[in-house]
């Protein structure tokens, strides 16, 4: 039986007969997998505890008719543990979890940006940006306004994103994609202050540095923002997305 061998993030999990599990992952090299992990629910299992989500694992598989087959697994991160430790940490953590799977839509596709940016992601949530500690719904904001960028859904925080004049603008259209001119400006558009706008760009970027010391209403702002422009750009809400403190 052929063999291969990845570096995958779990994304979820559900339970398969008495003892089996079947895994959903994002991995380095073939994007998303659905695998069998066989016995997982035994106490006497050997990797059992390495197949949970929120687990960065070195895996190998055995290819099957319908669902390969995990047959050897090895921890790279356990960001899980830490995670759960925090409430507002662990609901960031879910809901960037449920980002990515819905995102990833093809199994077997390679998604080599996606699955960096996850595991990028769950870092710096367990162990704070290059400039220091964030909140966790400041971490999970770059991180959406990043997936979705990649996903080929950027927002656009200074140029109008419908007619490209340049900005500054101050009117906020998850339907246009981003800022809008007044031409273009859509009924129900918002009017974010320009500090929230400053700060939007620069999670999209990863300029923490420009994230030092942010107000806690430009903060909630720009939260209410990335969110509405995420459900928009997903179709419906992220059921995870509901319990995260902002």
């Amino acid at each position: 039986m052929p063999t291969y061998r990845d570096e995958a993030l779990v994304l979820r999990t559900h339970k398969l007969g008495e003892a089996d599990r079947i895994i959903t992952l994002l991995s380095r090299r073939r994007g998303k997998i659905r695998a069998v992990a066989k016995g997982v629910r035994r106490t006497s299992s050997k990797f059992g505890a390495r197949l949970e989500p929120f687990s960065h694992v070195d895996l190998q598989f055995a290819e099957g008719r319908s669902l390969d087959v995990v047959t050897q697994v090895e921890s790279l991160d356990a960001f899980g543990p830490a995670l759960t430790e925090d409430y507002p940490t662990y609901t960031a953590g879910q809901v960037m979890l449920e980002t990515a799977d819905r995102l990833v839509v093809e199994e077997g596709e390679p998604s080599l940006q996606q699955y960096l940016l996850l595991v990028g992601a769950l870092r710096v949530l367990n162990r704070g940006t290059a400039d220091g500690p964030r909140p966790a719904s400041m971490v999970l904001d770059s991180y959406l306004l990043r997936a979705l960028a990649v996903a080929g859904y950027a927002p656009s925080f200074h140029d109008c994103a419908r007619c490209g004049v340049v900005g500054p603008h101050t009117a906020f259209s998850p339907v246009a994609g981003g800022v809008v001119c007044e031409r273009c400006r859509p009924a129900g558009a918002s009017r974010p202050s320009p500090d929230t706008l400053e700060l939007l760009g620069a999670l999209l970027e990863g300029r923490w540095v420009d994230t030092r010391d942010v107000p806690t209403s430009t903060a909630r702002e720009a939260s209410g923002i990335t969110s509405a422009f995420a459900t928009w750009h997903l179709d419906r809400n992220l059921r995870s997305l509901v319990h995260v403190e902002r």
